[in-house]
């Protein structure tokens, strides 16, 4: 049997149209190819994954079992292939006649790919660069005029910066699965926490810089790592806890990979910003932009 790894996003997305659409010729016209090429594809899917998926003596195409929970999982396969390649047509856009959009991390890969996603609707497609940094480097682009608009999750903003709260978010202790924490029955004391080893982002991210400022101490983390993804992998095999955004954490917490520990005593509510030179007159495009990110 070919090896799983060969199934390709054209499969996936093709399994997808027959659950929605409910026939092959149907799935087969909305992907623009021939019904006998879809229905290849459909047999050469269950060939690869060694499953049947739709049942053929029935009216149409019936699901079976297996068929709809793979394609529950196809869809999100599908749905994170188009978050990446919007992500990614942002960042590779050209840099002229465009807007440049700055974005710390949690807000770049969590908020912003649904932000740009509706603004490329709205605009007919109107180009835009993006660049992910964290938010001391945010910042530092704005003073320099290399960006139009940022966007960051620091506690505060600098006085030379006009500012807009765009939302909301909250900080999250996790640990691993097989973490001593994890069967913790009791809400850990802010003095516990204060004495934990921690997996921490690197000095100047917004998350380190909340961190430090709920706590009112700075933190001296036992391992620093530049980005959300490295932290989680750390967490989740096994290693030091870490406090990362909620929204950096919740599909880890859902299905168990991480652990959420509960620190009542703690606040880690924060709030996300979008930023611009104060004084300085938005471009229409960054102003347009912004307005979609409120919903007005």
């Amino acid at each position: 049997m070919p090896a799983p790894k060969d199934v390709t996003l054209d499969m996936l997305r093709l399994l997808v149209a027959v659950a929605d659409r409910g026939s092959i010729s149907a799935a087969a016209r909305a992907a623009g190819v021939s019904q006998p090429s879809a229905s290849a594809r459909i047999k050469d899917l269950e060939r690869r994954l060694g499953l049947e998926l739709v049942d053929r003596r029935s009216r149409g195409a019936e699901l079976t079992a297996d068929g709809r929970t793979v394609t529950d999982w196809a869809r999100a396969v599908v749905e994170a292939a188009d978050v990446l390649i919007t992500g990614a047509q942002a960042l590779a856009a050209e840099h002229d006649s465009q807007l440049t959009v700055a974005a710390s991390q949690t807000v770049g890969e969590y908020l912003m790919p649904a932000w740009l996603a509706a603004y490329r609707r709205r605009s007919e497609g109107r180009p835009v660069r993006l660049r992910v940094m964290n938010s001391a480097d945010v910042v530092a682009a704005l003073r320099s005029r290399e960006i139009d608009l940022g966007f960051v999750e620091s506690p505060t903003v600098p006085a030379d910066l006009a500012r807009r709260r765009v939302g909301t978010d909250r900080l999250a202790l996790v640990v691993g699965p097989d973490h001593p924490l994890a069967r913790r029955r009791r809400p850990l004391t802010r003095e516990q926490l204060l004495g934990l080893d921690l997996a921490s982002r690197e000095d100047g991210s917004g998350t380190r810089d909340a961190l430090t400022r709920a706590l009112g101490v700075p933190v001296q983390p036992a391992l620093e790592l530049g980005s959300n993804a490295a932290v989680k992998v750390e967490v989740a095999s096994g290693g030091y806890p870490a406090v990362l955004s909620a929204l950096a954490v919740s599909a880890e917490v859902s299905d168990g990979r991480l652990v959420e520990i509960d620190l009542p005593e703690v606040d880690l509510r924060r709030h996300l910003h979008a930023v611009w030179r104060r004084g300085a007159r938005l471009p229409s495009v960054a102003e347009d932009f912004l307005r979609g990110v409120l919903g007005r």
